[in-house]
């Protein structure tokens, strides 16, 4: 018997016998613990330690303080991380301030007490929650059976960034939200065609969402779900009418940093402060003052930081949490076979909604990822610094790995094979989150 199905897809073999009640249940179980390690995390974390969260903070409090939902980047400045009092020292922070301005309106004032924090944090929770719920929401419309749902929902439920992320101030929430919104919108538009308004619009409206949150956010969601709506009228199953609002939507999501590149030459502006980081870090660290590495080993050192940050570590690793390394890299490489079964499956003309959005999302993190290469040995030539593969900034498509981990699964017929894939699928995650390092 042939372990892999050159000619299976994914909807014939995994079809409407899903155990939709039983999916359901265990969905809202995952979401609410997801739900109560981010508030727990919201609760105990000390705001100087990861994500930046000073600095997140300090743009709300200054928006509240000035009442300027549009200030100028080199006039930030941040607050002192124990009494929230503003400082003379210029924030780094270089995004468009609409998560901020959010924060602003909806949580109580923050300079001068350090209390007002965990309202701040709860609100990101429950953006993250949203997004979280979303995800799961396509995983039950596609009425998959039970282990495949698993194999989708525990992956992303053990993100080991997730919980802690969520549970911070951090615009990288935001985008999480809008990504897993133009993923249901995208896997919607392509598996329900009787409902297709509907799903263009939700598609849109999250890489609105993800792209005002950062710039991540729009290059990884708008090509996604660009390449979706150029499937769908390659295979004459959209009207071209639709590009018209389309065109809008993307330039809506596109404002902020067109505004930005008016404003500073740049849809990144570097800042003063931002400049400084860079070089005194870099400094700090004694690589200011190392030889420059060639791009093709730059390159190996970013992949290779890029899958060690999966699970970000404070301490040193030990020679086990290493190994326990393998996992992701071999999550990566699943996801890996999984894409080209999709692509196959695409030029036999067999493909389902499944593999689009595989590579669909599969592009866009590929574009996106050599653009943060490109920009990130850039800035190493400049000061040396080497602190940028931060897999964070790929949430917004967070589920593209274990769709294409399920396009893979699709394919293999053997049973003990197919039972030794899903097993790794749902339980290597969840090995990793508990054994591969601790977050501090």
């Amino acid at each position: 018997m042939s372990v892999v199905s050159s000619t299976s897809t994914y909807a014939p073999g995994l079809a409407a016998t899903a155990p939709a009640t039983t999916n359901f249940f265990v969905a809202a179980v995952i979401l609410g613990l997801f739900v109560l390690s981010a508030a727990l995390s919201a609760v105990r974390k000390d705001v100087t330690q990861g994500f930046d969260e000073v600095a997140h903070v300090s743009y709300v409090a200054q928006i509240q303080a000035s009442g300027d939902a549009w200030p100028d980047l080199n006039a930030l400045r941040l607050l002192d991380p124990h009494g929230f009092a503003f400082t003379g020292a210029a924030s780094y922070l270089n995004h468009p301030p609409l998560f901020y301005d959010l924060l602003a309106v909806v949580g109580p004032k923050l300079e001068g007490r350090p209390q007002a924090l965990l309202a701040h944090r709860l609100i990101d929770v429950a953006i993250a929650a949203a997004a979280f719920a979303a995800l799961l929401g396509l995983a039950l419309a596609a009425r998959w059976p039970r282990f495949e749902f698993y194999a989708f929902a525990v992956p992303l439920a053990c993100i080991p960034v997730l919980a802690p992320l969520a549970g911070a101030v951090n615009n990288d929430n935001l985008a999480f939200l809008g990504g897993a919104v133009a993923t249901l919108g995208a896997w919607q538009l392509v598996a329900k065609p009787r409902s297709r308004g509907i799903w263009f619009c939700t598609a849109l409206l999250g890489v609105i969402i993800a792209s005002w949150a950062k710039l991540t956010g729009l290059l990884l969601t708008g090509p996604m779900v660009g390449a979706v709506i150029a499937y769908l009228l390659w295979r004459r199953r959209l009207r071209w009418i639709l590009l018209v609002p389309a065109a809008v939507a993307f330039a809506v999501a596109a404002a902020p940093y067109l505004i930005y590149i008016a404003q500073y030459g740049s849809p990144t502006p570097q800042t003063p402060a931002q400049l400084a980081l860079l070089a005194d870090g870099a400094r700090a660290a004694g690589w200011a003052d190392l030889p420059r590495q060639p791009f093709a080993a730059y390159a190996v050192y970013f992949v290779a930081a890029f899958i060690a940050d999966w699970m970000p570590a404070l301490a040193d690793r030990n020679a086990f949490q290493f190994a326990m390394l393998a996992i992701p890299a071999a999550a990566v490489l699943c996801a890996l076979a999984g894409i080209a079964l999709s692509l196959h499956r695409l030029r036999r003309g067999e493909e389902t909604a499944l593999d689009v959005v595989v590579i669909a999302g599969t592009l866009a993190i590929a574009a996106t990822f050599a653009i943060h290469l490109g920009y990130s040995y850039g800035r190493h030539l400049a000061t040396g610094w080497l602190m940028d593969a931060y897999p964070r900034y790929y949430l917004p498509l967070a589920a593209v790995v274990p769709l294409a981990g399920l396009s893979l699964l699709a394919a293999v017929t053997a049973p003990r094979w197919r039972a030794a894939l899903l097993a790794f699928l749902i339980a290597g995650p969840a090995l990793f989150r508990v054994l591969g390092a601790p977050l501090g």
